[in-house]
């Protein structure tokens, strides 16, 4: 009898495996770190053996100590950072290359020069992306014409490239199985979102050879099966981790909105079968979706350093132990005495899309204490939130057929640093918003767990799943109308001062 599904979330810095029984609980979970390899400034890649490897410890070591035999698992989801790239030769299996990471900054003049050349109007439209080195298409391009003979090959058929969905099924079925979702594709800038295809204009303008990438399907469908620990498990979920988290979060109707603070923070607001343009810098993507539904779609802006930023203060700046303490260290001090701290690492994302603003940290005094500066970081995380909450308000309009304005009024929140009081009071009183934490804090692996479980009848529809899920804890706003008007004020002059600075090194 099947009594369980697992998820495999392989994200930016673990990949890990969780086992839900039929109520969504966590019955088992694993996890195993991947190493981050920075060969120049901005140039983030990982070695994609590592990935695998550790992806694969994951998912026995979640199994063996669960106590279960694995013929009891239904299906298994799978969900992954999303805009990371791998290529790899179809004979041999082995990658030409590392790995590049969603972060990675080295396509940026690629991406101005066809900026400049006025091929961003039919990629925004097509795609529902604008030129930026945060997706796939460009990496491809590199690998291809920076690894010696990588041309060649591609064009003889001999390669395969694909987001790390794909690399994983490939080589959990040794290499009986090459497909992607659309929601991984939506986020490659190679992906007509309105047909859900490859785009032949995007891939000439690149030169990436068709046959080197793999079949687009639904999210929630058999992929197919391998063998594991003397059982056939079935691949039967596929997503990228943010469609992953919106549909773990069961935002299933327009106007439903989730946030994950994970490495970097990414709001998606679900707008069902409208790919709703944005005019404000914000990104259209397809959403996690059955193999019998219409494709649907949401909004999305994403928040580049979001929990990073508190792994800088604890790694590099040593001003913390534990990512956990920034809560208590900045709950000692009433606010941060006028520090803004911008933690632009790799650019700024949605809704500005700064590829060239570096990390900043304004007003600064002879009585600035490290609290101070700790609690400026949580209150980034916040306030970057809060440019993509406002820029997906002013986007949003009659997207419920009844032809009034659906702003956002509830935010739902999830990943490691949703964990932080503090860090969700802020959101909630920066945004004037209702914000709610799950009960279950994996809700990016419980969205592949949902899929696949609904692709083999483990659940029977959306509404089941909806009554799975339950809120843990709600924070309501709390601040003065004048005193967040300030607090955001002074946000938007240190943004502002961050990107001039960075104008000055062009």
């Amino acid at each position: 009898m099947k009594k369980y599904v697992l998820a495999l979330d392989e994200g930016t810095t673990s990949a890990r495996a969780i086992l839900f029984d039929k109520n969504s609980d966590i019955i088992s979970m694993a996890q195993h770190e991947i190493p981050q390899i920075y060969p120049n400034p901005g140039w983030v890649e990982q070695n994609p053996m590592d990935i695998y490897a550790n992806q694969y410890a994951a998912l026995t070591e979640c199994i063996a100590k669960s106590g279960i035999s694995p013929d009891e698992i239904a299906a298994v989801g799978i969900t992954n950072q999303r805009e990371t790239v791998i290529i790899w030769d179809k004979n041999t299996g082995r990658p030409i290359y590392n790995a590049i990471v969603w972060q990675c900054r080295r396509t940026s003049d690629v991406c101005e020069e066809l900026e400049n050349k006025g091929y961003g109007e039919y990629i925004r439209k097509t795609t529902g992306l604008r030129l930026d080195p945060y997706f796939s298409g460009t990496k491809i391009k590199w690998i291809l014409d920076n690894v010696d003979g990588a041309r060649e090959k591609a064009q003889a058929g001999e390669l395969m490239a694909g987001t790390v969905d794909t690399w994983l099924i490939w080589k959990l079925t040794d290499g009986k199985v090459f497909v992607t979702d659309r929601t991984n594709a939506s986020r490659t800038m190679l992906c007509n979102i309105h047909t859900g295809t490859w785009d032949k204009s995007i891939l000439d303008l690149l030169d990436i050879p068709e046959n080197i990438l793999p079949e687009i399907k639904s999210s929630s469908e058999i992929y197919g099966t391998f063998e594991c620990m003397g059982a056939e498990l079935t691949i039967a979920g596929i997503a990228g981790d943010q469609q992953s988290a919106l549909f773990g979060q069961t935002c299933f109707e327009s106007g439903e909105a989730k946030n994950t603070y994970g490495t970097g923070c990414f709001l998606l607001a679900h707008t069902g079968q409208n790919a709703v343009e944005s005019k404000h810098g914000l990104l259209t993507t397809i959403a996690a979706g059955e193999k019998d539904r219409s494709i649907e779609y949401a909004l999305e802006g994403s928040v580049f350093v979001g929990g990073a930023v508190i792994r800088w203060l604890r790694d590099e700046l040593k001003l913390i132990h534990e990512s956990s303490d920034s809560e208590y260290f900045a709950s000692k001090v009433k606010d941060t005495a006028g520090v803004y701290l911008v933690p632009a690492f790799s650019g700024l994302g949605a809704p500005i899309w700064d590829m060239h603003a570096r990390g900043t940290i304004f007003g600064l005094t002879a009585g600035t204490g490290k609290n101070h500066i700790i609690r400026a970081a949580l209150e980034s995380i916040a306030y970057q939130t809060e440019e993509v909450i406002s820029a997906m308000n002013s986007d949003i309009s009659a997207l419920n057929g009844d032809g009034y304005l659906n702003k956002i009024s509830v935010l739902k929140v999830d990943g490691g640093a949703s964990a932080n009081n503090l860090l969700m009071q802020m959101q909630s009183d920066f945004s004037s918003i209702t914000v709610l934490r799950s009960a279950n804090p994996e809700a990016t692996a419980l969205g592949a767990a949902f899929l696949a479980g609904l692709a083999v009848g483990f659940f029977a529809n959306r509404d089941e799943l909806k009554e799975l899920c339950s809120v843990g804890k709600s924070f309501e706003p709390n601040m003065q109308e004048d005193e967040r008007r300030k607090r955001l004020n002074g946000w938007h002059r240190a943004v502002v001062a961050c990107r001039k600075f960075s104008e000055s090194e062009e």
